[in-house]
């Protein structure tokens, strides 16, 4: 994940995340259309979600500098006719964010203009309940852009993931975790998201259930799940903030 471009060490537990792509396989083309890309200037810098037609909801760690998103892209360095650029009218980064135990890592961005909805581009709706541990769910994201050459083919990654207990997440993270954060990993052990998926979505039962946030070091070799903002704690924040804004 992206974080980590601030290289956070939480012990030995956690850290900046290697460069290397989200184990899985492409996705079908354009089959994610809430999937968004953050780019600050012309190099990619974080996955989104787009929420709704004037909100993209990220990681808060993905705020480095100005910042504009790209809708209905799947080919990152190839240009497509799907594809949407949107300026940033406005970002909120959560009150209670901190950088250095990644408590409260989300953030809304307001597009200055709204997106068009059609077959490509399409909100996601944010989970109101919390998911429950087992459930299987996907992450989507395009890790090895980050260190990639702008020249060549990055395509958007999936895998599918269930989510950890609590307790086994608190057990990979001792004292890094608190209920804002829900762990979500392959069956067995491992993660898989990197760096790049930051701020993208987790997504179960057709909902916003989390924003990727962090994890251990390897990712690619990594026994331990991926530590992700849990949505469904930021339910009534994110819908006051977005109607207040």
């Amino acid at each position: 994940m992206n974080l980590l471009r601030i290289v956070l060490l939480l012990g030995t537990a956690a850290a900046a995340w290697g460069s290397l792509k989200l184990k899985g396989r492409p996705c079908h083309p354009h089959a994610q259309p809430w999937q968004a890309a953050i780019f600050e200037r012309a190099k990619y810098n974080c996955g989104a979600t787009l929420i709704s037609s004037r909100w993209v909801l990220t990681a808060a760690h993905c705020l480095t500098g100005p910042v504009h998103v790209r809708l209905g892209d799947y080919n990152l360095y190839v240009r497509e006719e799907t594809e949407q650029d949107k300026a940033v009218a406005k970002s909120i980064i959560h009150p209670g964010y901190n950088c250095t135990d990644h408590d409260n890592d989300i953030m809304l961005l307001k597009l200055q203009t709204p997106a068009r909805l059609n077959r490509y581009v399409q909100p996601l709706g944010l989970a109101s309940r919390c998911a429950e541990p087992d459930e299987l769910c996907s992450v989507s994201g395009w890790a090895t852009a980050l260190n990639a050459p702008e020249n060549i083919s990055i395509i958007l990654y999936c895998t599918k993931v269930h989510i950890v207990s609590d307790e086994q997440c608190t057990a990979n993270f001792p004292r890094h975790v608190n209920r804002n954060m829900v762990c979500a990993g392959l069956k067995g052990g491992g993660t898989d998201s990197c760096e790049g998926d930051s701020g993208g979505p987790l997504v179960c039962n057709g909902k916003l259930q989390g924003v990727v946030s962090w994890g251990d070091v390897p990712c690619a070799s990594t026994m331990k799940p991926g530590v992700y903002m849990n949505v469904c704690k930021y339910y009534d924040w994110l819908l006051a903030t977005m109607w207040g804004n």
